[in-house]
C-alpha cells in the first residue's frame, strides 16, 4: 500500500527549462507561419505556477504563500532579422485552461509590446506627451486626446511626407515611414493638400499677470501613486528593524 503520512505536497515535479528530458507532454502545440520571423511553433504547459517565496513583494505575506497557476509557452521561431541565431523564448500567463487560440493570442500580443514602447517613446520625445505642466486630471485626458490626434495625422500623412532621413539612417520603402520621420516633413505637406480652415485672424495677446506680482493660487498636489521601498530579504529586513 502506498505511504500517505506526512504533509500532502504543495508543489509538484520541477519543470526545468533547460532539461527538456523531463518535460511532460505539452497541452497544445499550434505552427504558424509568419512573413517576420518564418515558422513559429509554441508549445504550452497548463497549470503550472512558480514557486514564491518571502522576498519583495511577499516579504509581509503572513502564513503560507498562495499557489497561482498558470499556463507556460514556449515559443520557437525559424529565423530572426538579420539572420541571427534563434533561441527560444519561454512566456507565462496567469490564465489556466487556456485554448490552442489563447496560447497563439499570447505570443502574438508579446511581440506587438515592441510596437507599444516605440509608440509610447515617439509620444514622449518627439510629440511632448510630458512636456507640459498640466496641473488637473481633465487637462491631461484633453492633451493625451490631442497627441493620439496628432499621431493619426502622421499616419495619414506617410504616403504624402518625404523621406527626410539623416546621414546615419539607411532609405526607407515609400509607404513606409516611422512616424518620427513623417513629422520632418510635415511642414512641407501645405502645399500638397488642401486646407478646409481659413486663415487665422490676427489678435493680439492678454495682458497676464503685471509685471512683479507673484501667483497667490497654488497648484494642487495629487497622489503619484508611489510604494515604499521593500526591503529585497528578510535578512537585510531583520538588519533594519533590529
Amino acid at each position: 500500500m502506498p505511504d500517505n503520512r506526512g504533509r500532502p505536497l504543495t508543489h509538484g515535479p520541477a519543470f526545468a527549462l533547460n532539461k527538456p528530458d523531463i518535460w511532460p507532454e505539452p497541452q497544445h502545440t499550434t505552427t504558424t507561419e509568419t512573413t517576420r520571423y518564418g515558422t513559429a511553433i509554441a508549445s504550452s504547459w497548463d497549470r503550472l505556477h512558480s514557486r514564491l517565496t518571502h522576498r519583495t513583494r511577499w516579504i509581509d505575506h503572513e502564513g503560507d504563500l498562495p499557489v497561482i497557476e498558470g499556463t507556460l509557452i514556449r515559443l520557437e521561431v525559424e529565423y530572426l532579422p538579420g539572420d541571427r541565431d534563434p533561441q527560444p523564448v519561454w512566456l507565462w500567463s496567469s490564465a489556466s485552461g487556456a485554448t490552442a487560440a489563447d496560447v497563439d493570442r499570447c505570443w502574438q500580443s508579446f511581440l506587438r509590446r515592441f510596437n507599444l514602447e516605440h509608440t509610447f517613446r515617439l509620444f514622449k520625445q518627439t510629440l511632448g506627451w510630458t512636456r507640459p505642466k498640466i496641473r488637473t486630471p481633465q487637462a491631461a485626458d484633453r492633451w493625451t486626446w490631442l497627441i493620439i490626434a496628432a499621431h493619426a495625422q502622421l499616419h495619414l500623412a506617410r504616403p504624402l511626407a518625404d523621406d527626410l532621413r539623416r546621414p546615419w539612417e539607411k532609405p526607407a520603402p515609400p509607404g513606409r515611414l516611422t512616424p518620427a520621420r513623417v513629422r520632418r516633413g510635415f511642414r512641407n505637406l501645405r502645399a500638397k493638400v488642401a486646407l478646409p480652415a481659413d486663415a487665422p485672424k490676427l489678435g493680439r495677446p492678454g495682458p497676464g499677470r503685471p509685471p512683479g506680482s507673484k501667483n497667490r493660487r497654488s497648484a494642487p498636489h495629487y497622489d503619484v501613486g508611489k510604494t515604499i521601498k521593500r526591503d529585497l530579504t528578510m535578512t537585510a529586513r531583520r538588519q533594519r528593524t533590529g
